[in-house]
């Protein structure tokens, strides 16, 4: 395919996807259960957190924080109790454990009490056309409370070379604006244009195969290509290709 017919190609596979059937097989269902800003948030945040592994597994765990914190997320991280964090011991998903809740509960009230935020925590960094920086710094910030450093894996930081896939998931969920339904548009300190595509195994394998991505690995420099070609196709909203890429490798095994 040509460029123009490559964009015709995975400009109809953006529309068969992003729209609000696919809401109800991908973790993506747990935010939506929400209306506040801030329970969105933070139950997008600890969604994506965990967003890796079998789908059906991530929306059952993802559904029992929810349950843990008795659904109102944002009540919880800021007005909780140490005896209310006890409840949380036994929650485990693969390697992000209890311990891991924990922190980042105690994490997340530390951004909304000194960083204004995480919508404002993630923006005073982001750079024209990049989030990398900003993710970076978010790290460190959302680790400045005492905390074990098994946690820290759980975050990840694209100045080390990751991918940061969860993490450019749930900037897409909050900052991508359209009127399909799927992602909330909520945060209009970032643009779309500065988003990177979430590069996981299955969107890496089709970019790869349309000729979007030579990189073997799904790394930060394979990222980094990824975009400059996606951004090729749609500077304005490149990462809504994500829902093509995924949905072809997902549901039709391309």
């Amino acid at each position: 395919m040509n460029k123009s017919e490559l964009q015709e190609f995975l400009d109809e596979k953006v529309v068969l996807y992003n729209n609000p059937t696919f809401i109800d097989s991908d973790p993506i269902q747990i935010p939506h259960q929400f209306s506040i800003k801030e329970d969105i948030e933070i139950a997008a945040f600890l969604t994506a957190t965990i967003a890796w592994g079998n789908r059906k597994m991530i929306i059952k765990n993802s559904k029992r924080m929810m349950d843990l914190m008795g659904n109102s997320p944002y009540d919880f991280v800021m007005t909780h109790t140490d005896s209310q964090l006890e409840k949380l011991d036994g929650f485990v998903h693969r390697t992000f454990n209890s311990i891991d809740l924990q922190t980042f509960i105690k994490a997340l009230q530390h951004i909304y009490r000194n960083h204004e935020g995480l919508e404002m925590a993630f923006a005073k960094n982001q750079q024209p056309l990049s989030m990398q920086l900003s993710i970076a710094a978010f790290k460190k910030s959302f680790f400045e409370i005492n905390h074990q450093y098994r946690s820290t894996k759980h975050v990840s930081d694209p100045m080390q070379g990751s991918a940061a896939k969860r993490i450019n998931m749930f900037l897409r969920w909050m900052c991508r604006k359209d009127n399909a339904g799927v992602d909330f548009g909520l945060w209009n300190s970032i643009a779309p244009e500065s988003l990177s595509c979430p590069l996981d195994v299955h969107s890496g394998n089709v970019a790869r195969k349309l000729g979007l991505l030579t990189r073997k690995q799904n790394d930060g420099k394979a990222l980094a290509e990824l975009d400059t070609a996606l951004r090729q196709l749609d500077p304005k909203d490149p990462v809504k290709y994500d829902f093509a890429l995924f949905g072809l490798g997902v549901f039709e095994n391309f």
